[in-house]
Formats: C-alpha cells, sequence, structure tokens
C-alpha cells in the first residue's frame, strides 16, 4: 500500500507556491499518495478541489495580516482550521507523514497530536520566523522570544528537517540542536519544464529606453518603499527619465505602496502589475534590461534565498541587490552587490549598470549557466528524494 502523506503550508495557497507544489510532484514520484492543506485567497477560492491527483483542502484566511495582531490573528485561525481538516483527513484516510512548511512554527502542534498515532513530521523550513519577525516590526520583544521557543520545539518535533540553503541548516544544527545527518539542504530551484521562454516585447517598456523590473510580494518588508526611493533619486536627483520600471506582484501593502508613488510624483515611470499570469510575467523578464531586489540587508535577509532571484536568472537577467551571504551563494557573478544599505548607491548601480551593455550580456550569461549547471530543481529534488529515503530508512 501507498504511504499517505499530507503536506500543510499556511502562507501560500496551493497550488501557488511554487516550491511546495515542485516537492509534491517530486513525492508523487516516489510513489507516495499526497493531500494537501492551504488557505484560500482571490485566486483559489475552493474548499476543496483535486488538481494533479493531489486533493487540496483549502481554509479560510479572514485577513491578510499586517499587524502584530493580525498576524496572531491569522496563525491562531490557520491552527484551527490546520487541525480540524487533518482530523477529518486521517479518519478519512490515515496519513504516515506530515510534510508541514513555515512560516509560521506552529504546524508541529498538529504534528505531535498526530505522533501519538505514529506519524513522522518533517519540518520543511522555508522562513527563519525570528529574524522575520524582526525585519517586519524591530525590537527585541517578548514576541521575538516566544518565536525562538517556537522554533526550538519545531526543530524538537521534527523526524528530519529540509533547509533551503546552508546558513538555515546551520540554523537547524546549531540553534535547533538537530543531528546533522538529519538536516536535508533543498533549494528553491525553478522547474524549467514548467518555464515558458517568451521574446522581449519593447511595447512593455512603454517609450522608455530601459526597463527595470521587480518581482515578488509587496510587504513592509520587501523593499518597495526602498526602490520608490531610488526610482525618485534616479528622476529627479539625477534628471534620468527614459527609464521605466515594474513593480510585479501584489500583498498587503501594495495599496500604500501605489498611493506613495503617487505622493512622490514618480507614478508615470512607475507600472504596479498586480497579480498577472505566468506567461505575462515571463514576457516582462524578458523583456527587462535589468532586474532588481531592493530589500535592504538584516539578518532575516542575509541568510535568506530570494526565489525571485532565480526567476531572474532564468530569462539571463543581471540583477542588483544589497550583499547579502545567500544572495552571493545563489546569483554569484550574475548580480552586482551593493556592500552598504544606501538607495543612492542602488540608484547609481541601476544607472551604471543600463549604460553597460556588455556587462549586462556577461552578467546574464553567468546567470543563465547557473541555473543550468546548479540550481535548477531537477538538481535540487536529488537532495529531497535523500530526505525522503532517510526518513523511510528511520523506520526499518
Amino acid at each position: 500500500m501507498k504511504k499517505h502523506i499530507l503536506f500543510i503550508v499556511e502562507n501560500q495557497p496551493l497550488p501557488s507556491d511554487v516550491r511546495v507544489w515542485s516537492e509534491i510532484q517530486a513525492v508523487k514520484e516516489l510513489g507516495y499518495d499526497v493531500t494537501a492543506i492551504s488557505p484560500v485567497n482571490e485566486r483559489a477560492k475552493k474548499k476543496y478541489e483535486i488538481i494533479d491527483g493531489v486533493e487540496i483542502f483549502r481554509h479560510p484566511m479572514p485577513v491578510e495580516a499586517k499587524t502584530k495582531a493580525g498576524f496572531l490573528f491569522e496563525y491562531v485561525n490557520a491552527l484551527f482550521w490546520e487541525l480540524f481538516l487533518s482530523v477529518r483527513i486521517f479518519l478519512k484516510k490515515r496519513f504516515h507523514i506530515i510534510h508541514g512548511a513555515n512560516p509560521p512554527d506552529h504546524i508541529f502542534i498538529v504534528a505531535l497530536f498526530f505522533k501519538l498515532f505514529g506519524t513522522q513530521y518533517i519540518f520543511d523550513h522555508h522562513d527563519i520566523t525570528p529574524e522575520n519577525y524582526l525585519a517586519k516590526f524591530g525590537k527585541n520583544t517578548f514576541v521575538y522570544k516566544i518565536l525562538l521557543i517556537m522554533e526550538m520545539l519545531t526543530f524538537k518535533t521534527a523526524d528530519i528537517v529540509i533547509s533551503t540553503n546552508e546558513s538555515y541548516k546551520k540554523i537547524a544544527i546549531n540553534r535547533g540542536k538537530k543531528n546533522r545527518n538529519k538536516v536535508f539542504v533543498v533549494r528553491n530551484g525553478p522547474d524549467m519544464s514548467k518555464v515558458i521562454f517568451m521574446s522581449p516585447n519593447e511595447r512593455l517598456k512603454k517609450g522608455f529606453d530601459y526597463l527595470v523590473a521587480y518581482l515578488g510580494v509587496i510587504g513592509n518588508q520587501e523593499g518597495i518603499d526602498i526602490l520608490l526611493k531610488t526610482i525618485h533619486h534616479i528622476v529627479y536627483d539625477k534628471d534620468i527619465k527614459n527609464i521605466g520600471f515594474m513593480i510585479i506582484g501584489t500583498g498587503p501593502d501594495w495599496n500604500n505602496m501605489v498611493r506613495l508613488s503617487k505622493e512622490m510624483k514618480i507614478d508615470k515611470y512607475v507600472t504596479f502589475t498586480g497579480f498577472i499570469p505566468y506567461k505575462n510575467l515571463y514576457e516582462i523578464l524578458a523583456t527587462a534590461d535589468v532586474c532588481v531586489n531592493p530589500e535592504f540587508r538584516n539578518e532575516f535577509t542575509d541568510k535568506s534565498t530570494m526565489i525571485k532571484i532565480m526567476d531572474y536568472m532564468v530569462f539571463g537577467k543581471p540583477i542588483i541587490q544589497f550583499e547579502t551571504t545567500e544572495g552571493k551563494v545563489t546569483a554569484g557573478n550574475a548580480a552586482l552587490y551593493l556592500d552598504k544599505n544606501d538607495e543612492v548607491e542602488f540608484a547609481e548601480a541601476i544607472i551604471n549598470l543600463l549604460n553597460d551593455p556588455e556587462k549586462r550580456k556577461e552578467m546574464g550569461k553567468i546567470a543563465t549557466k547557473r541555473i543550468k549547471e546548479k540550481l535548477n530543481w531537477d538538481i535540487q529534488k536529488v537532495n529531497l528524494k535523500k530526505a525522503y529515503t532517510y526518513l523511510e530508512q528511520l523506520n526499518d
């Protein structure tokens, strides 16, 4: 009989969470049955559906959290539904493994209950939640200490840990006290079989000579305000008005950032796309001259791998970002790195790189090569399969 795995993800609906959906497909290739729990959103409204043979149970998500109180409500709500739906699924068809993806670090509570029935727990470590909290709200507070405790309990409960990079692996070993043999690095690699390679569309530049693109969540820690300040410096301080900027994605701060761009009188130069289909996204990335990650370096960004960087690299785009440990591991020489958190230096880097087509071409080639040889999902899922093989051996 096939073993049954329950995937639980809270911060994105499935199948929109690309990493988790790729993991599910890889696990199915290993012969497991898979059921999943995730939240609903505007693009995934059905409470239940079957996609590619995977049963997906979606729970309500009443608010898109921005404040501490909002996040607390979101997570308590999610925990309630995860417990309720997991019991319902277990009674229908017993699962043998829970594969829980953070944030937040509360799925261990669900896992602890089902461990009473012999279920194993895989912790898929997407975000370092304590550092993420500091990046959002600052101040080392009581909440931060609670998050550290929850993280420790998560590591303690997990039979094995899947880390997205070596920095996270070190945290699992050093802070989480996990045996290094039980920690497996599975990076966020793009699945090249699902990428649609588009030709550049000059009309997307809307009459500008150059297009600079950002892809990602529009939240309070992603640095969109930093990017807008950078654009303001380019347009008004440097008097350069031939560069268009496209900000792709949506999130809790989308309306605030659109309003801020108007207040700064740079909305003529900035297009906020909101959510768009992959085909449109790929066409924008194919057209862009430079791609950017405007997040300042902090304890969270330094150790985290940003999926957007590999999306840029898939299309052979040169990247500008502030210097971080994992940013350099991912992009290598496909990116320019700024050692100071400074909008003016960021603006100057954009201007200089746009004025150097040969360097952009060279960096683009490096990006494509790194994706092909080191970072694509076919390479990463080998380690995922090793993790599951190890877990099976724990039962022998």
